[in-house]
């Protein structure tokens, strides 16, 4: 007996092994939102784009969506090829949409913009804000300097509670007006957007929580190393560009592409995550024998100063041969940001398995985001030793619930009108209770605090946090 479990069990390993990878391994699975409104705004019919039906948005029932505008306008171009922009809702007046919401959680909301000359209004002359549920997404919009037929698609992520409802507020400037093509209101998965994210910065890395609370604004999706992947593509609708441009010194690296089955892992990136066309391809260092830590590639994305931004990059390892050949660190404007990332252990030991890592960092006054890949101290000279397979971009909300730079008084009054009577006296009475219960606890506490400042405060060393 012993002795023929010591010739099975051997040979029963490798299918054990083959097992523990399968149930490891995440079903491909098609995609279906709960919440799932695409608007066709302005228009008597529907019409098809990327393989999807966006519906007339003077069709739907009220119990569904409910379109709060006086008076209801809409204009036409006929000269544009494109259906669902060839129409638009024009608002004279505070217009909201309010969209009935099933699933807790963060959703996209995508406003389509493409501005044209009708009979009635000129679309390039429009100036207005949009808010979400409190959130001032765009301020000021200005579409002048679009071209005729230009799309301009403004993405965003926005938590909403379940059973609530989303309302999409659009506030013309004082004198002008505003207006939307189309727009898409759609659940996310579940594994989109992490709760937690590293800050980094000159004090070195930390915990940024709350992630999925803030409104996010879309800013880049890049492809690094591959083509073009349009909507039609993407289980999620995207547009991923390539990132020919971005690169500081294009010679410092080279692409590789990958022809063979992505592994999703259960826990890991979904392909709602990034799509198969974003894993397949990346690019690595140019020069496999450059094995220095101070040998780096770098993306340079241009952004506003003075904001903060959501980082996420995408890794997945095309290009090694064997497990643990693959070492590397990460940098966001020169910090820092991940030491001796190795991809082998971070998916379970698989390769070509899908791995994306979140970084949260102040801009500062600079204008422009460098991310880097370099080699760690565990680099080798006869391997690879950096990978990208992608890149995307989010703008995080300022602390006054805003995306925008400049927040308009005209559309701060028009979300809040009817309760600045009520609001303004319970501040200034909350704020002398505040002032006097200050000024009390200094007179109690003022001894006592100069006896402890004398002996000198508390020191607080901010510890760089590598997981």
């Amino acid at each position: 007996m012993e002795s023929l479990q010591k010739l099975i069990i051997p040979r029963l390993f490798p299918f054990f092994f083959f097992f523990i990878i399968i149930i490891n391994l995440q079903p491909s699975l098609p995609f279906s939102p709960t919440d799932h409104y695409l608007l066709n705004c302005g228009s008597h019919a529907n019409t098809i784009l990327d393989n999807r039906e966006f519906i007339a948005d003077t069709s739907i029932p009220r119990s569904i969506i409910k379109l709060s505008t006086n008076p209801k306008i809409s204009v036409q171009d006929r000269t544009n090829q494109s259906p669902l922009y060839s129409t638009a809702r024009v608002f004279t007046s505070p217009s909201r949409y309010e969209f009935q919401i099933k699933k807790l959680g963060t959703h996209l909301v995508r406003l389509h913009f493409s501005p044209f000359n009708s009979a009635k209004f000129n679309l390039f002359d429009a100036q207005f804000g949009v808010s979400v549920n409190g959130f001032t997404l765009l301020s000021n919009l200005d579409l002048k300097s679009n071209s005729s037929n230009s799309v301009d698609l403004k993405e965003f992520l926005i938590w909403v509670d379940g059973g609530r409802a989303l309302v999409v507020l659009f506030s013309p400037s004082k004198g002008s007006f505003g207006y939307v093509n189309a727009i898409e209101i759609i659940s996310a998965p579940d594994d989109l957007i992490g709760d937690t994210a590293r800050f980094v910065g000159s004090d070195g890395i930390g915990d940024f929580k709350l992630v999925t609370r803030q409104a996010l604004e879309s800013v880049y999706r890049i492809n690094v190393g591959g083509a073009l992947v349009t909507p039609f593509n993407d289980s999620l609708w995207r547009t991923w560009i390539p990132d020919d441009g971005f690169l500081k010194l294009e010679s410092a690296a080279k692409r590789v592409s990958f022809s063979g089955q992505i592994k999703y892992r259960l826990g890991g990136a979904s392909r709602e995550v990034a799509p198969d066309n974003v894993y397949n391809s990346a690019r690595v260092f140019n020069d496999s024998n450059v094995s220095s830590s101070n040998f780096n590639v770098t993306w340079v994305l241009p952004v506003k100063s003075g904001c903060r931004y959501l980082v996420r990059m995408h890794f997945c390892d095309i290009a090694s041969k064997a497990l643990n050949l693959l070492y590397f660190n990460v940098y966001i404007n020169g910090y820092l940001a991940y030491e001796d990332l190795d991809l082998s252990e971070l998916t379970d030991r698989l390769l070509a398995s899908p791995f994306y890592a979140d970084f949260v960092v102040d801009a500062g006054t600079s204008t422009a985001l460098d991310v880097s890949i370099g080699g760690s101290s565990l680099s080798s000279p006869d391997r690879i030793n950096g990978i990208l397979n992608g890149l995307e971009v989010w703008k995080l909300n300022s602390t006054i619930y805003s995306l925008s730079e400049t927040v308009s008084v005209d559309s701060v009054q028009d979300q809040h009108s009817g309760k600045i009577g009520l609001f303004m006296p319970a501040v200034a009475i909350m704020s002398f209770l505040v002032a006097a219960s200050l000024f009390m606890r200094r007179r109690f506490k003022l001894k006592d605090s100069l006896a402890w400042s004398s002996e000198g405060g508390s020191k607080h060393e901010n510890q760089p946090l590598v997981r």
